[in-house]
């Protein structure tokens, strides 16, 4: 019974990857790429495509604790398979828009429900995995999802695209293979909902009160807001950036390319390390210091200093962002219990930043288009001197509600 449990719980962890890598990392770098396709098409300006970019991570500020907090409540597995049907559905819907306002508000619909897919599945895996694999699994989590946005950056603009013959039917492409994710997932089995000892399930009210007086969870929510809107930023403008300063568009899509190739290639190692050093806080800052340098020469080298600096950026940002996730589930007093609404109100932090940092970084290319690059450097240096005030878990965690045994 025992080797089943464990057998299964890669099974698990796999779909999760390929389902991260499908309905949200690719479907979602895709519209970095193609953003000069789809700025031609649609007549764009250049702060207009950071607004599509950043915008759909808005509605994740709301949406977030809402599918965190459903996920404790009926179980994620039934939070998934909605989602990845209406992820799919609404992200085909992009390649249908037939200007900047609808796009506008079809990739706010886009975004408001991928968090309910990523959230749900960080919750089972500290469902299923033991704290000591805690740092594996997610490191593997956010393995696919740089996967994910390498395949995502390399394929959907230089292959899909003439393939499929435009932005829009690459749009529509990615939609309808994620739909069809919501096949296996049905077939899953899951973990009963956990009870108090009334018998009751936790309530949402309950939840949510519990995790918002946890300081830890507001501290990881900003050096989120700090660390994903300077990644995601970077991600969204470099293609366009190097295109500016005469890079051909392959070669400029290579770059993005590179930097999520680096950072998947390094995330399993610093996991890895992690838990057997014991000590996420310490690899959390030199990743961060790394991605800081990284980003602030991306704005200031020329030339093949580029490589470079991209390579310094995507070192270990997505090692980074996984040391980041287990922490939330380490966090005393959260655990895989209230995991989906501490995700919850962290990713809606960490989509704040992500939709405000890309418009106000853009809007600065106006005057030098290198600019954008060292404001988002100042904020991962902000990221880096939050990891300071993370509280490391304690030997022995409290128990907050009396929950009753649960079978595997």
């Amino acid at each position: 019974m025992e080797e089943q449990k464990n057998n299964y719980k890669w099974y698990l962890l796999g779909l999760i990857l390929i389902t991260n890598i499908i309905v949200i990392a690719m479907p979602s770098m895709a519209m970095s790429v193609l953003s000069n396709e789809v700025s031609h098409d649609l007549n764009l300006s250049v702060v207009q495509v950071g607004i599509v970019w950043g915008i759909g991570s808005l509605p994740a500020v709301f949406s977030s604790l809402m599918g965190g907090t459903l996920g404790d409540k009926i179980g994620p597995k039934k939070v998934i398979i909605f989602s990845v049907i209406l992820i799919g559905l609404l992200g085909a819907a992009r390649g249908l828009v037939p200007n900047y306002g609808w796009l506008l508000v079809i990739v706010v619909l886009f975004g408001a429900f991928l968090p309910f897919v990523f959230i749900n599945g960080i919750k089972i895996i500290g469902q299923w995995f033991p704290d000591s694999q805690l740092g594996v699994a997610n490191g593997f989590i956010t393995m696919g999802m740089a996967l994910g946005f390498f395949l995502g950056s390399i394929i959907s603009a230089s292959v899909l695209s003439p393939w499929l013959n435009g932005w829009r039917n690459v749009f529509i492409f990615y939609g309808v293979i994620s739909v069809f994710l919501c096949v296996p997932w049905f077939f899953t089995r899951s973990i009963p909902i956990q009870k108090s000892a009334s018998g009751h399930s936790v309530s949402i009210k309950n939840s949510v009160g519990h995790v918002i007086r946890l300081k830890n969870v507001w501290v990881i929510g900003m050096i989120m807001f700090c660390m994903s809107g300077a990644i995601q930023s970077v991600m969204g403008y470099l293609p366009l950036y190097l295109r500016d300063i005469g890079w051909q568009g392959f070669k400029a899509d290579g770059a993005l390319s590179a930097l999520n190739l680096v950072s998947m290639a390094f995330v399993l190692p610093m996991a890895l390390w992690s838990d057997r050093l014991g000590s996420r806080k310490k690899i959390m800052v030199v990743g961060a210091i790394m991605a800081i340098i990284g980003i602030g020469l991306l704005g200031i080298v020329k030339g093949n200093w580029i490589w470079a600096a991209v390579v310094l950026a995507g070192f270990m940002r997505d090692g980074f962002m996984a040391l980041l996730l287990t922490s939330v589930i380490e966090t005393d007093g959260v655990g895989h219990v209230y995991a989906g609404t501490a995700m919850g109100i962290i990713n809606g932090i960490g989509g704040l930043g992500m939709t405000l940092e890309p418009a106000i970084g853009n809007s600065l290319a106006v005057n030098w288009a290198g600019a954008p690059f060292l404001l988002w450097a100042a904020s991962a240096l902000i990221a880096m001197l939050l990891v300071y005030f993370l509280k490391a878990k304690r030997k022995t965690d409290i128990d907050y509600i009396e929950m009753e045994n649960v079978a595997a």
